[in-house]
């Protein structure tokens, strides 16, 4: 079926310790579609999508992820790049955790995606922020992946770099690819979604249309 969901949550809690995160968490995720992720700090955004994709388990409830492993990528907090090698060498590297051997023209161009091209053979160590987590944006582009996972992808980024993510986000769900994205500017982001699951109070407060959805309730 052409529009099986890639994800699908149901019921899913999370338990650390005595402390509940959240429960009752439920969602599908079908192909081309993108869903904000929302809530306040500490509503447990992180947590959900960690279990989403697969890196951590959901204390009760069901997560049934239906893609192949290399078929999704998840970019966290963490950058993971290495710093001892170059933009380049990083991409080439991570290509071959793929079985990829992509040729130094589309390294360059991905790095051109991301706007990294002029530091092409610079040490990843000597990154800023925002420049490492552009080069992480480009080993997901470079694993053509059908569903990502994206934590606050924005940081770090300079105003023309979000403008450039954000155009970036759209045009992979045009080419029917799925995203999960949690993003603390909630108002300009969720005109790109589809769909919001906003968590607050330890459970789903919103989950529906973005068109529907009220910026001010959880934000």
């Amino acid at each position: 079926m052409a529009n099986a969901p890639l994800l699908s949550v149901k019921r899913v809690a999370k338990f650390f310790g005595s402390k509940l995160v959240f429960k009752e968490v439920s969602c599908d995720v079908v192909p081309g579609e993108i869903l904000l992720v929302a809530g306040h700090n500490g509503a447990g955004k992180s947590t959900l999508m960690r279990i989403m994709a697969g890196l951590s388990k959901p204390s009760a409830g069901e997560v049934s992820l239906n893609v192949e492993p290399e078929d999704s990528a998840y970019l966290g907090h963490a950058t993971f790049i290495y710093p001892g090698l170059s933009a380049l060498e990083n991409l080439k590297f991570w290509g071959s955790m793929y079985g990829l051997s992509p040729s130094r023209e589309k390294l360059i161009e991905l790095l051109k995606r991301v706007g990294l091209e002029r530091a092409a053979e610079e040490k990843a160590g000597s990154f800023s922020r925002g420049m490492a987590q552009r080069l992480n944006l480009a080993r997901i582009y470079l694993v053509e992946p059908k569903l990502i996972f994206l934590d606050e992808p924005g940081t770090g980024l300079d105003p023309r770099s979000l403008a450039k993510l954000r155009s970036e986000i759209t045009g992979l769900r045009d080419k029917g690819v799925s995203v999960i994205w949690i993003s603390h500017q909630v108002a300009d982001d969720t005109k790109l979604a589809d769909k919001v699951l906003a968590l607050g109070g330890r459970k789903v407060e919103y989950f529906g249309p973005a068109s529907e959805y009220v910026v001010e309730a959880t934000c």
